[in-house]
């Protein structure tokens, strides 16, 4: 090792243990992380970082994820009212960010090896944090989904499939790298990391129409000049993250204990050949379903559909049991098809009993409200018979299935039996009797009327 690695080795340990904002030393380090490249502070908008020269894994590893992140800061930093008002409100629930790097504990080392891989801002990781706490099943008023928070046209613009089967902006390798893809677009577009993360939550055009307008009038057109003429999420935004970053930078200063995040992969994906069920993939696995689900967020169905171009995530261990109790299974896989709604015939009803199943399975399988009905040309899933259980769902069917469904009509009262021609027939006596014998008292009270008059 030359004498100007050793330097190098040596303040990068003394910088690690005297930071207060690391782990404990009890803490045992793990896998060595990738080579981080470290922003210099004359570089005022680093996207891509300068690549010097790496330190070998003996010479310098970091006890955890959290201390890859804060090797990579890189954005430059903010400090206003907002940010304070942050650093504030997220330092006084510790168990609120507790929560959230538990939840985080499955995505973050995967989420801080790509931003690495791309020369990217490590504090990028901390992003979901502010879009989603994490969660990959969140929702928003404005139909984002995801850890990432994609609306559905920005997330087709990303190649994030979206369709009755599944919904890839929930997909944690999926929308990671169309978040970061996005993302370094924005850099690119503006040259600056404020105004791409504004950009991000209030959209480009949004931010260029912004710009334009300060350069009409003359005035600045950096990140601090244009706040004022965002919206009040937005002007918040970037505040958020730098709270964000300046708590996980030192959680001590701020009495915040964050839980460890191993510097080593949580998951592993794994190739499927055929459809599986939700629930089978748990059971081989040996996992719980809801563990499953976290880290496949983006499959909406009871069955998991796609030839070996679809991937699941399980943690190692979770996969090598995986794929030993898939070799002795011998069952099949996936009990589940789809079928087609022709008509008013197919009533949820007469399915289940066609399937040999209950309405309550089929409208739960399908996310179909109670009291409604379906609408003829929806695609829907059904339990397999001896007939069908040998295929799986074609990718076209995947591809194009629509759901849809109406309020349920009120029923129309029964239709009397009909009657014989005896019945008839003495119906129409006795009505022609009630009609004779109302025209006759009515006759005898004129009669008797005029007679008094």
């Amino acid at each position: 090792m030359t004498e100007l690695k050793r330097t190098k080795a040596a303040l990068a340990v003394m910088a690690f243990l005297l930071a207060p904002a690391l782990c404990r030393a009890d803490t045992a380090p793990a896998a060595a992380a990738p080579a981080v490249a470290i922003a210099l502070p004359s570089a005022p908008h680093p996207l891509m970082l300068p690549a010097g020269p790496a330190l070998k894994a003996e010479e310098y590893k970091e006890a955890d994820v959290w201390g890859r992140i804060r090797t990579g800061y890189a954005i430059p930093d903010i400090s206003n009212a907002l940010v304070a008002k942050h650093v504030t409100y997220y330092s006084s629930r510790p168990e609120y960010l507790a929560r959230i790097s538990t939840r985080a504990n499955r995505y973050m080392f995967h989420v801080v090896s790509e931003l690495e891989k791309r020369n990217m801002p490590t504090e990028l990781a901390l992003l979901p944090i502010i879009e989603s706490a994490f969660n990959p099943q969140a929702n928003s008023s404005a139909d984002a989904a995801g850890m990432w928070q994609f609306v559905p046209g920005t997330g087709r613009d990303y190649n994030l499939k979206q369709n009755t089967f599944k919904d890839e902006r929930r997909g944690v390798l999926a929308s990671t790298d169309a978040a970061l893809t996005y993302l370094q677009r924005l850099y690119t577009m503006f040259g600056d990391w404020p105004l791409a993360l504004a950009a991000y939550n209030w959209g480009e055009g949004n931010v260029q129409k912004a710009i334009k307008r300060n350069q009409a009038l003359g005035k600045p057109t950096d990140y601090e000049s244009l706040a004022d003429l965002m919206p009040v999420e937005t002007r918040n935004y970037v505040p958020k993250l730098q709270a964000v970053k300046n708590i996980i930078a030192n959680p001590a200063q701020y009495n915040v204990a964050l839980p460890v995040i191993d510097n080593q992969p949580y998951f592993t994906s794994v190739d499927k050949t055929s459809d599986i069920d939700l629930t089978i993939a748990a059971q081989l696995a040996e996992m719980p379903l809801d563990e499953f689900k976290a880290l496949n967020p983006q499959f909406k169905r009871p069955v998991i559909t796609g030839g070996e171009q679809t991937k699941i995530l399980l943690p190692q261990k979770n996969a090598e049991k995986f794929h030993l109790n898939l070799a002795q299974w011998g069952r099949a896989l996936s009990t589940w098809t789809t079928h087609k709604i022709t008509g008013a015939k197919d009533s949820i009803a007469s399915l289940a009993s066609r399937f040999g199943t209950t309405p309550e399975v089929i409208r739960q399988a399908n996310n179909i409200p109670e009291r409604t009905r379906l609408v003829a040309g929806s695609t829907i899933l059904v339990p397999k018979i001896s007939t069908s259980s040998g295929s799986d769902i074609a990718e076209a069917i995947t591809d194009n299935a629509k759901v849809a469904f109406e309020a349920e009509r009120a029923r129309r009262p029964a239709r009397a039996e009909k009657l014989s021609r005896s019945q008839r027939f003495k119906a129409n006596v006795a009505q022609l009797k009630t009609h004779v014998s109302k025209r006759t008292v009515k006759t005898a009270a004129v009669h008797k009327k005029s007679h008094n008059g």
